[in-house]
């Protein structure tokens, strides 16, 4: 599991492109970071990797997993599963695979809303799906913990009114000197 604090790195497979993100150190935000390239049947670019690896420090990745519509994995999923391995090994970071599906168009979305162009700027649509890639996880992951928390209180909570009640029905049941 990738632990709650510090750095993550998300990661938006593609054939020729890479998409990169980083989250901050208390996973709450995530923002582009880069797109790495690779040349058509050419490995994965590990080596700039690495340097990426070294210089933010992160404690974890995230790489998204393209599933078609139906939620079936197809030769994509596959050689993104290939990838999260090699990454893995590499790294020895902790890894998680998350579900991809619509995040490039949720980046061109947000570009196109904020009035910009995606003409010539593949790259930063890569790294910015990548941020929504890990973004969603962060928020989902957040939401999760929220739910335990709320959930273990709620338990707290009936545990000592349950306390309280026996305690009341202890002392009516004992007689008053």
């Amino acid at each position: 599991m990738i632990p709650p604090e510090g750095r993550i790195i998300g990661v938006d497979w593609g054939e020729l492109r890479i998409g990169l993100a980083l989250s901050d150190e208390s996973q709450v935000l995530a923002t582009p970071l880069e797109t790495l390239r690779r040349r058509e049947g050419k490995r994965f670019p590990m080596p700039r990797f690495l340097q990426l690896i070294a210089l933010h420090t992160p404690v974890g990745l995230v790489v998204g997993l393209p599933l078609s519509l139906e939620g079936t994995e197809a030769d994509s999923a596959i050689a993104a599963r290939e990838m999260a391995d090699t990454v893995t090994r590499r790294t020895g970071l902790p890894l998680e695979l998350w579900d991809e599906r619509m995040s490039t168009a949720r980046a061109l979305a947000a570009i196109r809303e904020q009035g910009g162009s995606t003409r010539g700027r593949k790259a930063d649509v890569d790294s910015l799906a990548a941020a929504v890639l890990l973004q969603h996880f962060l928020d989902a992951r957040r939401n999760t913990d929220e739910r335990a928390d709320e959930a273990e209180g709620a338990d707290k909570a009936e545990g000592a009114d349950r306390a309280d009640r026996a305690e009341e029905k202890d002392q009516t049941l004992r007689p008053e000197r």
